[in-house]
């Protein structure tokens, strides 16, 4: 458990979540901002609900290695972050630096397929084919009537994870691939259980896995609630083949963690498991400032807030 915890604390993608807390202090945003920092959105209130606002960029080593799916993954996890917060996608738009159209190809062939893949428009962008290296930024407006935002996690919740296990390694990076030879219209009904359990009052608070891991997006979820979690390593659903050390440091095509009330997992769960993604009750919400893995005999905690912010934002009353 030491080592585990270990590797763990020194992952990259968790101290890239750093980097947020940096670039939002330099812009003078705060958890007091009208539109909170540190949702997978910004949600923006309107007359029928809340316009949902993201981006993403990625790393330039993976657009680099796998453009095909580094394009994909540009339509994909914006519309994963749009479902976190309970929401339907509407459109994207993206930007494209490339040293010329060649290059550019296998990006844009991904982002098509995707967008056609989860019937999701694209609607314009940028594009520069006279840059010094290949780079990819996707963003998207989406919609939600009820809110799963990260700053409702209570103490006494139960942590859920849900992951669609199959799939494989694109190596050599840690992308869990759940979706490319997915059915269309499976990838799609799989997203609308989110926006099913915000609108059904299952759960108010949840976040998509991202770079950072399940750990990593727990602790993020943690402190923009003002909380601690427990998490319980055996409880995780992985791969057989996968490593633990490697999978709580996976990016999953198709994962989430959700903040429920203990009446509500077994509702929460079943709804996953009837479409044959792995749900499972990983740990607990408590009171405290940090997150932890835990096994029967130990406790190892990888963030202390206390200590160090992470992404710098903290517990605000919802806005739903």
């Amino acid at each position: 458990m030491r080592a585990l915890g270990e590797t763990l604390r020194n992952a990259r993608g968790l101290a890239a979540k750093a980097e947020i807390g940096t670039v939002a202090d330099r812009l003078g945003l705060s958890p007091a901002s009208s539109i909170p920092i540190g949702d997978d959105c910004a949600a923006i209130p309107d007359s029928e609900g809340y316009l949902l606002f993201a981006i993403e960029g990625f790393i330039e080593e993976f657009v680099a290695a796998d453009p095909w799916f580094a394009g994909w993954c540009g339509a994909m996890v914006n519309i994963s972050d749009v479902a976190a917060m309970g929401g339907r996608p509407i459109a994207i738009v993206d930007a494209i630096w490339a040293e010329r159209s060649e290059s550019a190809g296998p990006i844009l062939a991904g982002l098509k397929a995707a967008a056609e893949a989860f019937a999701v428009p694209i609607v314009g962008g940028h594009a520069n084919l006279r840059a010094s290296r290949s780079q990819l930024s996707v963003a998207i407006l989406g919609r939600a009537g009820k809110l799963l935002t990260s700053f409702d996690a209570r103490p006494g919740d139960r942590l859920v994870s849900a992951i669609d296990l199959r799939g494989r390694y694109r190596d050599p990076f840690a992308n869990w691939d759940a979706a490319t030879g997915a059915p269309f219209a499976r990838l799609r009904s799989d997203l609308e259980l989110l926006p099913r359990i915000a609108e059904a009052g299952l759960s108010r608070a949840a976040k998509d896995i991202s770079q950072g891991g399940i750990v990593g997006t727990a602790a993020m979820l943690a402190e923009c609630s003002g909380v601690g979690v427990r998490i319980d390593v055996a409880a995780v659903p992985k791969p057989e083949s996968a490593p633990i050390d490697r999978w709580l440091m996976t990016f999953p095509s198709f994962g989430y963690l959700l903040a429920v009330a203990p009446a509500d997992v077994g509702a929460v769960t079943r709804l996953f498991r009837e479409r044959d993604i792995a749900a499972s009750d990983i740990g607990a919400v408590v009171e405290g400032d940090d997150v932890a893995i835990a096994d029967r005999e130990t406790v190892d905690v990888i963030w202390d807030f206390a200590r160090r912010p992470l992404i710098g934002a903290g517990r605000r009353e919802t806005v739903g």
